[in-house]
This record gives structure tokens, sequence and C-alpha cells, in this order.
């Protein structure tokens, strides 16, 4: 059995890890690279370390497109077998690997005018929506905890992840030559008491687990705290009479702040302001969230009984219309604007930022994880200027970064996750989705809690175990 990881190795995007087990040839995710253009599109559009022809089967952890976004380039490139998801994660993608494949033909239209008039060399989509509607077709749904028999030898069972709606744990159990091994995959882990999503599950003790560290070098503020600081943003909002631009990933984070705004505002603590979700992806994630109440906790589950929908509530704006979000750059403030993507890579939150960040009025609020090189980070670490469609634009607005509100588990609940696992079962604990310097200290922090083999994987290298 072999295991050779490829994306999100030593990065945090383009989630990609290839396993050999069982005369079985198959993948961990296949997420699209986020970061330069140029680069990203190499890296995306050419699979180097596999025919996608080879791969019997693809086992995906859930629907960001950081994680699943690549799919399409997979099946475009003569990839025909079976998807593995649960059933949320699939209704997701179907409206996530779409809206990608828009995305990607506005943006690259809209840099490509700009390419010809400079008589640059024009930029290529990586798949349309027909492939897209062929991966759809491949998808296959399974329930938490469901054990499902892949092929003779190999055996999956999903446990919730709690990071994003259908995100899950990939349990693996693989007969090989007469063994049993036990293989886990964290995917990308959440955190215990977000709002909207149970917390993450224990899976059962494996012999080799394969563990994102987005944040091990980091503690966030407690998320119990999110809405708090979220309703002073506002506040000074109020006061400032300013816009307050949100970035955010349509799925997940988006609803969150949705269902957090609504009980700040239900409250009474602050009066009404008008707040606009401006991403036909969010809309339509919005309505699969009210399809899948089984992934909720208990809390919003109880809200639910009591409470209209939290994810609508007055003075609240799903906006789908081009023209309308146009409309939004001479609307004055206090207002909100959450829109996507939450790297601030592509859709309509670059229109909003390039309108809205040279105003010092103005605040931008990011409340999730952007990787090195996008222009989520720049505004994270407050550069003087961005660049934005190749034109450069002052930061002047307020940057206000709450990590309360990330998705993603930190240090110490990455610590108490692994804690879990029986150490004199576990042979080799391999860190993922997370830059170096966040990486060798987990690493670190793991090895003086007793796990013996802890490493940190480049791109391409490949492990027998």
């Amino acid at each position: 059995m072999e295991i050779k990881f490829i994306g999100a190795a030593r990065t945090v995007t383009g989630s990609m890890h290839l396993i050999k087990a069982n005369h079985s040839t198959f993948l961990l995710d296949c997420g699209l690279y986020q970061g330069k253009r140029k680069e990203a599109f190499e890296i995306n559009r050419t699979f180097n370390h596999f025919d996608p022809k080879e791969i019997d089967f693809v086992i995906l952890s859930h629907a960001h497109i950081d994680h699943a976004g690549n799919l399409p380039s997979l099946v475009k490139k003569g990839f025909a077998g079976k998807i593995y998801s649960t059933f949320a994660t699939m209704d997701l993608c179907n409206i996530m690997l779409k809206d990608s494949a828009h995305v990607q033909l506005k943006d690259v239209e809209y840099v490509n005018k700009k390419r010809a008039k400079k008589k640059q060399k024009l930029f290529e989509l990586l798949y349309d929506e027909e492939d897209v509607d062929k991966t759809l077709s491949l998808f296959t749904g399974i329930n938490y905890h469901h054990e499902a028999d892949i092929v003779p030898g190999i055996k999956l069972t999903f446990y919730d992840a709690g990071h994003i709606l259908g995100s899950a744990i990939t349990f693996l159990s693989i007969k090989e030559n007469g063994t049993s091994t036990n293989i886990g995959f964290s995917g990308d882990l959440g955190r215990p008491n977000l709002p909207i999503l149970k917390d993450p599950e224990k899976i059962p003790d494996v012999d080799h687990f394969i563990c994102e560290s987005t944040y091990g070098a980091k503690e966030h503020e407690n998320p119990l705290d999110a809405e708090n600081k979220l309703a002073e943003v506002v506040r000074l909002s109020i006061q400032r009479k300013s816009k307050i631009i949100i970035p955010a990933f349509s799925v997940g984070r988006t609803q969150e702040i949705v269902y957090s705004l609504h009980r700040i505002f239900e409250s009474g603590e602050l009066e009404r302001i008008p707040v606009y979700v401006d991403s036909p992806l969010a809309v339509n994630a919005t309505n699969v969230f009210r399809n899948h109440p089984e992934c909720f906790d208990s809390e919003i589950s109880q809200y639910l009984i009591n409470h209209d929908d939290p994810f609508g509530f007055n003075k609240l704006k799903y906006i789908t219309d081009v023209e309308d979000s146009k409309k939004l750059n001479n609307s004055t403030g206090p207002l909100i604007i959450i829109s996507s993507s939450g790297m601030c890579e592509a859709g309509r939150i670059q229109h909003h930022l390039a309108n809205s960040i040279e105003n010092p009025n103005n605040i931008v609020l990011m409340v999730g994880y952007s990787a090195e090189n996008t222009l989520g980070r720049k505004i994270i670490d407050k550069s003087e200027s961005v660049n934005i469609w190749g034109e450069e634009y002052k930061l002047n607005a307020e940057v206000i970064v709450m990590d309360s509100l990330s998705a993603h588990a930190d240090k110490k609940e990455l610590l108490n996750y692994c804690s879990q696992f029986d150490k004199s079962r576990m042979q080799n604990i391999f860190l993922v989705h997370g830059e170096l310097e966040q990486q060798e200290s987990f690493k670190s922090s793991l090895k003086s809690i007793g796990f013996r083999n802890v490493f940190i994987p480049k791109s391409g290298d490949l492990v027998d175990i």
C-alpha cells in the first residue's frame, strides 16, 4: 500500500492525495489550487503524478472548491469512476461546481479583454458546464456512520467533520495481503461550539492519519465571543454610516454570519441595517442548508422550533441579478455586503472591494483563512495597496480580522482531536493542508504529547505503508 501526497502539501489549497491499495488506485479529494493566477492555472490543468484514466474512484471530504473544484478537470481528462461523498456534499457540489465553471468563464472573459489589448497570451478555461454535468453524474452519496464496501477489501465510513455542511472525516478499513489497516483523513476539521453545525466526531482508532494543519501554530478567539465581536463591528458601522464589506465563502461562513446577524438584530441590541448577500452561489447554498437539518447542532434545531427562518430576516436581501449587485456601488452606509469568494480571488467580492477599499470610512471584515499570494491575504496583512484585475487600489479602508468565526480547528483543538487516538497503535501522522511554519509547530506539539512519527510531506512524496 502506498500514499502519494500531491496537493495541499506544505500549502493549504488544492487538496489531493493518491492511494494505491489492494489493486485499486484512488484519490482523497481533487481540489483547485488557489494562488497566483498563472501558477494556479498551470497546476490545475496538469495531472503530473498520475493518469486520470487510471483512477478507480474518488473519496471527497467536502464541497469547498479547494477540495472538490478540480473534479471536472479530472473527468475532462478521462476519469470515469465513482465519486463518494455525503449527501449534503453531493447537493452542494451540484451548485458549487456549476458556479465554479460560470465564474471561470466570466473571469477569463474579463481578464482576456485586458490581455488582448496588451497583446498578451489569453487564458483558457479549465473546464466548462458540460464537464461539470459529466462529473455530477458520477457522484454516489453515503450517509454518516454507514460502512460502505467500495471495492473488495476496502470499506469506507464517513464521520461528521463539523467544518461545513456535509463535511466528513474519512475512515478507511483496508485489507491487503491478509493484513488489515485503518487509515483516517481529516479533510478540513471543524471547531467545537460553532453555530449551526455539529461538533467534529471522533473516528475509530487508526494506524495512519492524514491530518490538516491550517492553524497548527495558532489559537483562535473563543467562538462563543463571535457574536459580541460582530455586534461591535456593526455598531461601529452605524456610528460612522459606513459600509462593511465581508468576503466570505458562500458555503458555511455566509450562513454563520447571517445567522449571527439575525440573532443580534432580533435581540434588539442594535438597530437593523440593510444586509446584502451578493452571491448567487450563497443563495443556492442557503437553500441546500435548509434541506439538510440533519447536519444541524442541537442549538439551531431548537431555534428552528421557536423562531422563523434563521437565514432570512427583515432588511436582509439575497442578490442574484448582476444589475442589482452594481446598484450597491452607489448605496450609502450603514450597510453590510457579504460576498464571495472568501480569499477574494474571484467573484463579485472583487467588484465591491474595488469600489470600497479606497474610502477610509469603510470597513473590510475578514472572517476566514486566506492562502499566501491571494488578495485576501494581502488585505489581512494590510498592504498599502492591492491589485485587482491588474489595477492598483489603495487599501485605505479599515481592516478588521475576526478569527473567532474560523471553521478550521486551531492548534489546541487539533491537539485535542488527535489526543483521542491510541498512540500505541498510531504508526504515522502526515500533516497536510497547512503552511510549513504552522506545520512545523504542530509537529512539535504532537511529539510533545507522545506521537512518535509525524511527517510533513512535500508534493510528490511517496510513502509505503
